[in-house]
């Protein structure tokens, strides 16, 4: 990638939503963004529920603290997720405050970035007038039943768009809801859980979700490149500069997902049926 073909021209703003338990990716993921993002950069807002602590890093790494209810009017309660032992409400609820996103940020583009991915390469996400999405190999085929529910259209990528960071046009974003509640007559998160198969974990993705809306609209006007993401257990506090340079030969980020925390728990004496939320 030339940078004379990188679009420095274009601001956008960052999106981060996080809970307390992001607390020790978070700061390694804002600190990434203004190092990696080859773009000029507005403003960062991590979206959260109240938390003191979050506030406190918002403060120290001035970023933009937001109330997650600015986001979105109603809390993660609403759509109770929680097929068989896992309890995803929560996992939910975080991708329908990135596709509602825009509600917040209002360059034309804006970058959501999970907040337990840190990039760890020089990342441009605007090129010769087309949007770079980077992609995986492998995807869940539950994603596309939803998709395809939602929106009545195959996949149009044969690579997946989920690689836990993507950047959204605020126009084509409100396509896409608009195109949602055409066809289901009703609000595009409704639609959402409405299409979703509820029995099964893991059953939309916002970023799969996004990402073909916008290439099966128009391929010629989207640049897919490798993700090179790597799952990693370590914590990041505990890896050095040079751990984390000589993983960048490599990968393009790294994911630090703690996924047993979407298992729920059992009370002692019942079936697990009967279990709270972990």
């Amino acid at each position: 990638m030339t940078k004379r073909r990188v679009s420095r021209k274009t601001a956008m703003d960052i999106l981060i939503p996080a809970v307390p338990k992001d607390l020790r990716t978070l700061p390694f993921a804002i600190d990434a963004v203004r190092k990696q993002v080859r773009h000029p950069i507005g403003r960062i807002f991590v979206v959260a529920p109240r938390d003191g602590r979050i506030i406190a890093l918002c403060r120290r790494k001035k970023a933009v603290y937001a109330d997650e209810r600015r986001v979105l009017p109603f809390s993660k309660n609403r759509y109770r997720y929680r097929p068989g032992h896992w309890e995803l409400s929560g996992w939910l609820y975080q991708q329908l405050l990135k596709l509602n996103g825009d509600r917040l940020c209002k360059t034309d583009h804006f970058l959501v970035l999970d907040a337990d991915t840190v990039l760890i390469r020089a990342h441009a996400f605007l090129r010769g007038g087309k949007t770079v999405f980077y992609c995986r190999g492998w995807s869940r085929p539950e994603y596309f039943r939803t998709y395809r529910r939602l929106l009545g259209r195959k996949r149009a990528s044969a690579r997946s768009f989920v690689a836990h960071y993507m950047v959204f046009n605020r126009r084509k974003l409100a396509a896409l809801k608009r195109a949602i509640e055409k066809r289901h007559g009703t609000s595009w998160h409704e639609a959402i859980w409405r299409s979703m198969d509820k029995t099964k974990p893991y059953a939309f993705s916002e970023y799969e979700t996004y990402g073909n809306f916008v290439y099966g609209n128009d391929p010629a006007a989207v640049i897919r490149l490798p993700a090179l993401n790597r799952r990693m257990k370590a914590d990041p506090r505990r890896l050095s500069k040079d751990a984390f340079r000589r993983l960048a030969r490599s990968y393009r980020s790294l994911s630090f997902h703690e996924r047993k925390g979407y298992r729920r728990r059992t009370v002692p004496g019942r079936r697990r049926r009967g279990g709270r939320a972990g």
